[in-house]
């Protein structure tokens, strides 16, 4: 099944809604989860963690699941390792989520299958960092060689 190459406008329009849940926030705030959770809420964005784990991230509340989030979450960012992904998409699609994004290195064939058959607007093979704005750093650099090869979307 052929990939479907994230547009600036899908990725427009899951930006545009500023309530998201991170499944797979982590308490380390070293791990990539912990910082996408934390720049998400500086640029403004409700943010809704998921972990299975714990109660609570730097004293936000935690949600141990897709389906524990409230009725009126709609975007969900995937920060899991590969093999949890697809049932988290699942729960997403019947929770009715309808806006997923699965990070870069999160994304699997059958998460992406999955998607294919709900009407979904699925990111994928994106850093979500990469399109928020970065200021500095390897998110802004990245941003760059992408646009200046041509990959970045459109």
């Amino acid at each position: 099944m052929p990939f479907m190459k994230a547009t600036k406008a899908s990725i427009d329009s899951f930006l545009s809604i500023r309530k998201v849940a991170i499944a797979g926030v982590s308490r380390n705030p070293k791990k990539f989860g912990h910082i996408v959770f934390k720049q998400l809420m500086e640029k403004g964005f409700e943010v809704y963690p998921i972990n299975r784990d714990t109660d609570n991230i730097t004293g936000i509340p935690c949600f141990h699941s897709v389906s524990a989030l409230p009725l009126n979450v709609h975007s969900l960012v995937i920060i899991t390792p590969k093999k949890h992904t697809r049932d988290i998409v699942a729960e997403a699609i019947s929770k009715g989520i309808d806006n997923i994004w699965i990070q870069q290195m999160s994304d699997t064939p059958e998460a992406i299958e999955l998607t294919r058959s709900h009407p979904v607007n699925l990111i994928t093979r994106e850093c979500i960092l990469m399109h928020t704005d970065p200021v500095t750093g390897i998110h802004k650099f990245h941003r760059n060689i992408k646009k200046l090869f041509g990959l970045y979307p459109r």
